[in-house]
């Protein structure tokens, strides 16, 4: 869906989200059921955006116009709570501290393997890997590596180890995961967040192996090297170091 042009993707989610609700509520399937499932069918779509805003304007679609439509006068208050305890399965609140589902762009980590020395079969970990996209990624990179994902949300997780069975991916807190043993770790994060990152990552990962953060920095450690990615961003990379 990522190749479909703005905003035929918004376009075609939304259709999805009321034919899914419609079918559903011809089911005889209870209003708050129907509306809580074609929400989330929406947000499952919306993550092939290309930018957060265009994922939110998608995901909201569907029960905003439900809501202007008066499709919905019938619905019990309570009822609205739905959508929110879809988008919540989706992506627990226990996680919500951390960033939002930010895929890696496809092709972003091209080239990065013949740029960084890496063993080969070395052991790579992209703690928050969301549905996988940054392990597909180093895959194509790194075929022959030992891949692992982690994961908070649930489906997520199950989405992921589906899409990516080539990769050892598993529901967990990723602060409160071990990194010690990994060669490389790769995070998509917050800008708040990455001072947390780098204290864990120094603490925890053994000297030579390196820390990868798509487009946001570490403000108080200069980085040991910045990959200039596909599409410009920046991979801004940290060697471990002993005492460090």
């Amino acid at each position: 869906m990522t190749s479909l042009r703005w905003p035929m993707l918004a376009l075609l989610a939304w259709g999805a989200c009321w034919g899914a609700f419609a079918a559903l509520r011809a089911q005889d399937t209870p209003a708050a059921v129907a509306v809580a499932l074609a929400t989330l069918l929406g947000a499952a779509i919306a993550f092939s955006a290309s930018t957060p805003w265009r994922r939110l304007f998608i995901a909201s679609g569907f029960p905003l116009s439900l809501a202007l439509s008066g499709a919905a006068s019938g619905l019990p208050g309570w009822a609205w709570l739905a959508p929110l305890a879809a988008l919540a399965i989706l992506y627990p609140v226990g996680a919500w501290r951390d960033a939002p589902l930010f895929p890696t762009p496809k092709g972003a980590l091209r080239g990065l393997a013949a740029q960084l020395s890496l063993p080969a079969d070395g052991r790579f970990l992209d703690a928050g890997c969301g549905l996988g996209d940054a392990l597909i990624e180093l895959r194509r990179e790194f075929p022959r590596a030992a891949l692992s994902g982690i994961e908070w949300s649930g489906l997520l997780r199950l989405l992921c180890s589906l899409r990516c069975r080539f990769a050892s991916v598993r529901r967990a807190d990723m602060w409160s995961a071990d990194w010690s043993g990994f060669d490389l770790v790769y995070v998509f994060q917050r800008p708040e967040s990455m001072e947390r990152v780098i204290a864990k990552a120094s603490g925890e990962l053994r000297p030579g192996a390196w820390l990868a953060s798509l487009e946001f920095e570490v403000g108080s450690r200069r980085p040991t090297w910045v990959f200039v990615c596909a599409d410009g961003r920046p991979l801004w990379l940290y060697r471990m170091t002993a005492g460090r």
